[in-house]
C-alpha cells in the first residue's frame, strides 16, 4: 500500500517510510522513497520521526495479540507521542476502517454516523481515531480514512480468485449482507488527496460506488473468472463451515455513502465498481 501512495506522489515530493524489516529498506529506496528503520512496537526506535516531515500517513494496523487493555492501540499512541517531541507535522492522515460503525441493518452510512464497534479489532481502532482526534486538537490537520475491503487483481490474494477455487460458502440471498470496496489503487489516490486537501478533524468514507452484498460480488467475480459460483448456506448453519473472521464480516451489513470523499477531496474513482476493476 505504501509504494502505490508513493508512486501516485509527484516526483518532487520527498518520501520517507518507516519500516521495522531491514529486508525493505533495498526495495524501498529503489522505489525512491528514503527508508527509517523503526518499529512502533518499540517506543524507542522512533524519536528521530518528530519533526522529520510535513506531512504523516498511517496505515500500520493496531496489534492483535492479547492485552489486558485489549481496546487500546499502542502502536498510534506511540507514533502520536513521537511526533510531538520537536514539532508535529501540518498533516496526519490515519487509515482506519469502516468496521467502526458496527452492524447498521444495510442502512446507508455517513461519516457523522456515531460508531458502535462490535468486535475487539475495530474498538482498537475507534481508539486509534481519538488518539488521533486529540492530536488534531493541537493544531495538526487531521483527517481518518474508514476503509472497506481493499482488493487490487495486480496483489497475491488480492481478489476472491482463491477463495471461489476453494468453493468457500457464502450466506444465502435472505441471510446476505452488505459489503463495501475499494481498488488499491484509488485508495492511494484517496490518502494522497487527503494529506493535502482533508479538512481538519474530519473523516472520509473512502468506497467504490457499488451497491452489493457480499453472494452477489462473489458471484460477479466467479462469472468474471468463468469459476463456478460458490455454494449458499443458512446463517443457522454457517458456524459450521465458515472461520471466525469470515463470520464476523457476514454479521455486520452497511452501505457506505462517499459523497464527502468524491466532494471535499475531489476524487474521481478509477474504478467506481468493484466489476470495473476486477476487469482491470
Amino acid at each position: 500500500m505504501g509504494l502505490r501512495v508513493a508512486k501516485a506522489l509527484p516526483a518532487r515530493v520527498r518520501v520517507l517510510a518507516l519500516t521495522s524489516s531491514p529486508e525493505r529498506v533495498a526495495t524501498l529506496r529503489a522505489a525512491g522513497i528514503t527508508p527509517l528503520l523503526g518499529n512502533l512496537d518499540q517506543a524507542t526506535t522512533l524519536a528521530r520521526l518528530s519533526g522529520i516531515a510535513a506531512r504523516v500517513l498511517h496505515l500500520a494496523p493496531p496489534p492483535s495479540q492479547d492485552d489486558p487493555q485489549w481496546w487500546r492501540d499502542p502502536r498510534t499512541q506511540r507514533l502520536v507521542r513521537s511526533l510531538r517531541q520537536r514539532g508535529a507535522p501540518q498533516a496526519l492522515v490515519y487509515g482506519s476502517t469502516s468496521g467502526v460503525y458496527g452492524d447498521c441493518a444495510g442502512q446507508w452510512v455517513a461519516e457523522t454516523r456515531a460508531v458502535a464497534p462490535h468486535t475487539p479489532r475495530a474498538q482498537r481502532r475507534v481508539d486509534a481515531e481519538r488518539l488521533v482526534r486529540q492530536l488534531g486538537r493541537s493544531g495538526v490537520r487531521t483527517s481518518i480514512l474508514r476503509i472497506p475491503g481493499i482488493y487490487a487483481p495486480d496483489r497475491e490474494g488480492g481478489t476472491p480468485r482463491t477463495r471461489l477455487l476453494k468453493g468457500t460458502p457464502v450466506l444465502r440471498a435472505e441471510d446476505d449482507v452488505y459489503t463495501n470496496h475499494i481498488h488499491a489503487n484509488d485508495l492511494a489516490r484517496a490518502c494522497i488527496a487527503a494529506l493535502w486537501r482533508g479538512k481538519p478533524q474530519r473523516a472520509y468514507n473512502v468506497s467504490d460506488n457499488s451497491q452489493l452484498k457480499m453472494g452477489d460480488y462473489f458471484d460477479q467475480a466467479a462469472d468474471l473468472y468463468n469459476l463456478p459460483r460458490p455454494p449458499r448456506v443458512a446463517r443457522s448453519t454457517a458456524q459450521d463451515q465458515l472461520p471466525l473472521m469470515l463470520l464476523s464480516f457476514m454479521s455486520e451489513s452497511r452501505r457506505l455513502d462517499n459523497t464527502r470523499m468524491r466532494k471535499e477531496l475531489k476524487l474521481r474513482l478509477w474504478y467506481p465498481t468493484t466489476l470495473d476493476g476486477l476487469r482491470e
